[in-house]
């Protein structure tokens, strides 16, 4: 995809694979204006995904798009995007117990909520692990507004390698294995 970002219109519908300079990766679709979905490919949660976490999704100056979200677990996420430059800034404010327990988290989130909710209750929040880190854009694609297809599955080992060289998605931007 190479597009020029000015619009908050140019950034809704945008799939990305970026690799923050700790060496985790994630791939995250600005799905509409207040919703977005996500796949964790490395890092201490690698293997989450969720679909349709509300979240608030603003222009702050043209080509630079800040979102940011609370999940069930407690954490909260504030990312900075910056597409032109393929770059952005994400400060993830992890709960103490997703640093204690990672491993409940990764699941889909979307079918667990409940589990998520009772460790939120169960396990201590404070002091939270911050991980403020600056990442490379590593793949945006142009996937349209409401595309059900993008997080639709759980993520396997190469899938950002499948996506990246055009092995995942048919050219309406629909998985291409189901």
């Amino acid at each position: 995809m190479n597009k020029e970002f000015k619009t908050l219109a140019d950034f809704l519908g945008t799939h990305f694979i970026y690799t923050y300079d700790n060496g985790w990766e994630y791939e995250w679709y600005a799905k509409n204006d207040h919703t977005v979905d996500y796949r964790i490919h490395g890092g201490m949660v690698a293997g989450r995904w969720v679909t349709d976490q509300e979240a608030d999704i603003n222009m702050l100056v043209s080509g630079v798009y800040k979102i940011t979200w609370t999940e069930p677990t407690g954490t909260d996420v504030a990312l900075d995007f910056m597409p032109n430059d393929k770059k952005l800034h994400g400060t993830i404010f992890f709960p103490k117990w997703v640093e204690e327990h990672p491993e409940i988290t990764v699941t889909y989130q979307n079918e667990h909520i409940d589990v998520m909710e009772a460790a939120r209750e169960k396990y201590a929040t404070y002091p939270k692990l911050v991980v403020p880190e600056f990442a490379n854009i590593t793949y945006m694609g142009a996937a349209g507004q409401n595309n059900n297809d993008v997080i639709s599955e759980a993520p396997y080992a190469g899938m950002p390698t499948d996506i990246r060289n055009g092995h995942y998605f048919d050219e309406n931007y629909h998985r291409k294995h189901q």
